[in-house]
């Protein structure tokens, strides 16, 4: 019996534009999902991390000798342990894996220790002593790139300049404003965790939770001294990443461990190591100047934007860029002056999170729109559909956006929804909730809006791809695929658009997603939204392959159908080094929040009444994780609004616990009232845009417009902490 591709498909269940159940769901929710911090294996013992307490020191000596004596101790290791390159970094090789002469962030590694049990190995690492030379740490970002340079060549990151129209032309209406924003935490759930298992030819595996491994094997590799084919990498259950699994965290510490004693090695992070043991969301600093006329169109926009990278580059190349070429929003403006700096200093790294370098921008650029607005006497909606970008717009880079931009439209769909009922006399709907801290007395409310820019995939020239295979045999009389990639799932729902896509393209029900490695090729990093773009791409490509050789048949006997391929977005380019043109990205992606805020003025208290959003999302080819991924991300943007901030002084960090750095719950999140568009991307497969990013962007300056529209104040800061809203 031979069937046309498209009666194969309409015979499927669970293909694109449903929301099958997630492969790996029912495990989550029963609590049975193995996550890296699972791992076991016979005979392993534990590694752990001594790390320096100083922000900036010299080590003058380092002394094992006791820690050796600890029974059950198999081994202490340093830097002169490190048998191949002891620096490492996704963009620049400057972080060691273990620290030589020098500390620049509190927290780095200095040495390992391996033992029988983990209580052992902490034992052990308090009696190793190291002393210090205590040195002034680099803090101030501003200031940063004239003070002790803490790399060869000084402590500029990256300078990423844009110049586009008229650099001295004026406006009959300016508006100027100095924006921070503070240090956020990527807060996954599961922490930092592998297991590293040696094999008797000197090769190793390694079983961990990461976003990218590839990128993870070549960097272990080169520290290890080995060829990239003794490394291979197993992705383990992942707990949450957004960006801060992006780089290595303990990765060579325990593939050091494992082949120095011979053993598996199991590492795992308590919640405080974690904090030390990733990067976090770059602190900013943005100065901006918004001209506009007395219509409200925008005349020009300058602004000087500054990021705390901390002690290592990490992303910060790109996330400066990314800050820069999204810096003046989803707006036309004919007149662009950007400098965007990312600076070394002495504070924690920071590198990937969420909205990477547009979160910043659009905190700024979103309050000078309604600062703009105040000064027109406008409303905040008009003055930013006045300026609104549509298909054809051009970027201050120059670049033609040439698919759906409906900022206007999604600014329209917010502005339009019911407003929820007025303020609850039910303490728990109150700021403050069962604190029982007001009945309503001083609750004031506040509605806010904003919309934002994000790119998605990776830019500026680099060579972005996946690699899918997909094999089609025939079990228990029936089809059956089988699809294999390196693209790391980090609980974002990449298993289950595999599937959707698999059934849809070859019409087969039943499809397993294989576990994720380095058996196969690149699959990149799961982050810039690009997964479901690029390894969606890869595996419709495969499938296109098996479908050619399938040739309708519904029983292909013993006869096994494999086919493995590369697939690629259409190319970006690099930006020019002096005027900051070109085309550096592939797609854009939009958002709007209209956010309504009830405020206790008297104790600084928000309560978040409502979060609506309105975002384009090209083709949800899963509603339902679509909506989780908007859901998600404008809780991070919650967060950041009022509450979440890693807090450093002196470059240490005050509140390294889940104690101390507060995370949304379900308690502080409202209902969310949410519009998909799916304007379809002509140059994406399916039309696809990618979502998980965009939300997390608007929903912050929407929530602090709101708030400032309660209160009056300026805030120009997140989070707004209480004494913002109290002066005290």
């Amino acid at each position: 019996m031979t069937l046309t591709p498209a009666e194969l498909t309409s015979a499927v269940s669970g293909g694109i534009g449903t929301s099958p159940q997630r492969p790996d769901g029912n495990l989550k929710v029963r609590g049975e999902f193995a996550y890296a911090s699972d791992l076991w294996h016979e005979d392993m013992i534990w590694g752990a991390t001594l790390r320096s307490p100083h922000p900036y020191a010299r080590i003058t000596s380092v002394d094992i000798t006791e820690a050796l004596k600890v029974p059950g101790v198999y081994a202490v290791l340093t830097h002169s342990d490190v048998p191949g390159r002891n620096l490492y970094g996704l963009e620049h090789k400057d972080q060691p894996v273990l620290a030589v002469d020098v500390v620049r962030y509190q927290g780095e590694p200095i040495a390992l220790v391996g033992a029988d049990h983990p209580e052992t190995a902490l034992r052990a690492m308090k009696k190793i002593v190291v002393t210090y030379d205590v040195l002034e740490p680099v803090v101030d970002m501003e200031t940063a790139a004239d003070d002790t340079p803490l790399h060869p060549g000084g402590n500029l990151v990256r300078h990423v300049p844009i110049r586009r129209g008229s650099q001295d032309i004026t406006a009959d209406v300016v508006v100027t404003g100095r924006y921070e924003v503070g240090m956020q935490d990527q807060a996954f759930l599961g922490p930092e965790s592998g297991l590293a298992v040696p094999a008797t030819d000197g090769s190793i595996d390694l079983y961990i939770a990461t976003q990218w491994l590839h990128v993870d094997r070549d960097q272990i590799a080169a520290a290890l001294g080995l060829p990239q084919e003794q490394v291979r990498l197993t992705l383990s259950g992942v707990g949450g990443a957004f960006g801060g699994r992006e780089d290595l965290s303990m990765q060579v510490h325990a593939c050091l461990l494992a082949l120095h004693t011979g053993k598996p090695v199991k590492m795992v992070y308590n919640r405080e190591e974690s904090f030390y043991g990733h990067v976090h969301r770059h602190p900013a600093v943005l100065y901006y100047e918004h001209g506009a006329d007395h219509t409200g169109k925008l005349v020009y926009i300058r602004t000087r934007m500054y990021l705390d990278g901390g002690a290592y580059a990490s992303s910060t190349p790109a996330v400066v860029a990314n800050a820069a070429t999204l810096g003046v929003g989803p707006y036309e403006v004919d007149n662009v002056t950007i400098d965007a700096y990312g600076l070394y200093t002495n504070n924690p790294p920071c590198g990937a999170m969420r909205g990477f370098g547009a979160v910043q921008a659009g905190f700024a650029y979103e309050s000078q729109m309604d600062k703009l607005a105040e000064a027109l006497g406008m409303s905040p909606v008009d003055v930013r559909i006045r300026n609104a970008m549509t298909e054809g717009s051009v970027m201050p880079t120059g670049q033609v956006v040439d698919s759906a931009a409906p900022v206007a439209q999604l600014l329209k769909l917010v502005q339009d929804k019911p407003m929820p009922a007025g303020t609850s006399s039910d303490i728990r709907e109150l700021p403050g909730g069962v604190s029982n801290t007001t009945h309503g007395e001083g609750v004031i409310r506040g509605v806010g809006y904003a919309v934002g820019i994000k790119n998605i995939c990776f830019s500026e020239g680099y060579d972005d791809y996946s690699t899918a295979r997909v094999r089609v045999s025939m079990v228990n009389g029936s089809l059956a695929a089988a699809v294999h990639t390196a693209a790391c799932e980090v609980g974002q729902g990449l298993v289950t658009i595999m599937q959707q896509i698999v059934r849809t393209e070859l019409g087969i029900e039943r499809v397993t997603v294989l576990p994720m490695d380095t058996t196969i090729g690149n699959g990149g990093s799961t982050s810039a939204s690009r997964q479901t773009y690029v390894t969606g791409g890869a595996v419709k490509a495969a499938c296109a392959l098996v479908r050619s050789r399938l040739d309708g048949r519904t029983d292909i006997g013993d006869e096994v159908i494999d086919e493995t391929t590369e697939w690629r977005h259409r190319a970006t380019e690099a930006l020019d080094p002096v005027t900051g043109q070109g085309n550096a990205h592939v797609q854009y992606g939009f958002a709007a929040h209209r956010a309504v805020v009830d405020v206790d003025v008297d104790l600084g208290l928000v309560r978040v009444v409502s979060l609506d959003c309105a975002q384009d999302v090209g083709k949800a080819l899963n509603p339902q994780a679509v909506v989780g991924q908007i859901q998600g991300g404008s809780a991070q943007g919650l967060g950041l609004a009022v509450m979440e901030e890693i807090q450093t002084s002196g470059g240490k960090v005050r509140n390294p616990s889940f104690t101390d750095y507060l995370i949304p719950t379900v308690l502080d999140m409202p209902p969310m009232s949410i519009d998909v568009l799916e304007l379809a991307d002509p140059h994406a497969p399916y039309g696809i845009r990618g979502v998980g990013e965009p939300p997390t962007i608007s929903s912050t300056p929407a929530i602090v417009a709101a708030i400032r529209a309660a209160t009056g104040l300026a805030l120009t800061r997140v989070p707004v902490r209480p004494e913002h809203l109290t002066g005290t």
